[in-house]
C-alpha cells in the first residue's frame, strides 16, 4: 500500500477513535469554552478573556463602582457538583483581591449585574478563601473548618469541626492557581479547595435557603485586582 494512503487512513482511525474521559470527570459539562464570554454576561469594560481564562479586572482608572458579577446564562442549577480553577492577583501595594462564586443565587439588578446568594468565598489574604459568604442576605453562613446546620429559625448552630481554619487555608497557593469545588444536594452545601474541604453546611431555614439559582463570578469593588477563573464544568446530582 502506498504510504500516504496508510498515513491517510491510519488517520482517519485515530480521529474516529472515542475520547476517553478520566472517571472523575465522567458527566461533567464544560461551562466556558477557553475563547471568549459566550454564555456569560457582565461589565464588558471589567470582564474578558485572557490567556485561555475568564478575568475581571479593575484598575484605578476603570474601578468597579460595586459588586459586579459575570452571569452564566444557561441555567439555574439545583443539585450539582461545580469544578473549577482561580487565582487571584492584587492590582497594587494594598495586597487586596477578593472574589468568590455564586451559586443557587438570584439577580437582583440585571443592569448592573448585581446578584446575590450563596458564595464560596476567596481573597488574596489570610481569612476568607474557603468560607461559605450569602451575598446580600445573611452575610457569612460557615467560616472555614465549620460544619453548621442554619436551623429553622434561621440560627446558626456550629455542630463539627474539619480542623484549624490556619491550617486548611495553607493549602491555598497566594497568587496561584488553586481547584475549588462546590457540591449542592437537597439543602446540603460543601466546599473544598486543593482537595481540603473547607465547610459543610446544611440549611434547615426554607423561609430563606435558595434550592436552585443562577451561578455567577464576583469581582469586588475596591482597590485594583484581578480574578481568573478556568476550567469551569458542572454535573447534575
Amino acid at each position: 500500500m502506498n504510504s500516504k494512503i496508510f498515513s491517510a487512513l491510519m488517520g482517519a482511525v485515530l480521529l474516529a477513535q472515542p475520547v476517553l474521559v478520566p472517571a472523575a470527570e465522567q458527566g461533567f459539562l464544560s461551562i466556558f469554552n477557553g475563547k471568549d464570554l459566550t454564555g456569560w454576561e457582565g461589565n464588558p469594560k471589567l470582564w474578558s478573556v485572557k490567556d485561555g481564562a475568564i478575568t475581571g479586572q479593575t484598575t484605578a482608572e476603570n474601578p468597579a463602582k460595586g459588586n459586579t458579577f459575570l452571569i452564566w446564562t444557561n441555567g439555574t442549577p439545583s443539585d450539582f457538583e461545580l469544578r473549577c480553577s482561580f487565582k487571584l492577583t492584587p492590582g497594587d501595594s494594598n495586597g487586596f483581591a477578593n472574589s468568590g462564586i455564586q451559586y443557587r443565587s438570584k439577580v437582583f439588578d440585571p443592569a448592573n449585574w448585581v446578584v446575590g446568594g450563596y458564595q464560596a468565598d476567596m481573597e488574596a489574604g489570610p481569612s476568607y478563601t474557603g468560607i461559605l459568604y450569602e451575598e446580600r442576605m445573611r452575610g457569612i453562613m460557615a467560616l472555614r473548618g465549620e460544619k453548621v446546620v442554619w436551623d429553622k429559625e434561621d440560627k446558626k448552630q456550629v455542630v463539627g469541626s474539619f480542623g484549624d481554619a490556619a491550617a486548611i487555608g495553607a493549602a491555598v497557593k497566594k497568587g496561584d492557581w488553586n481547584e475549588y469545588v462546590i457540591i449542592a444536594k437537597g439543602n446540603h452545601l460543601q466546599q473544598f479547595i486543593n482537595g481540603k474541604q473547607t465547610i459543610d453546611l446544611t440549611d434547615d431555614c426554607e423561609a430563606k435557603r435558595a434550592m436552585s439559582g443562577v451561578l455567577a463570578l464576583q469581582l469586588h469593588a475596591g482597590p485594583p485586582m484581578m480574578a481568573q477563573f478556568r476550567n469551569l464544568r458542572i454535573k447534575k446530582l
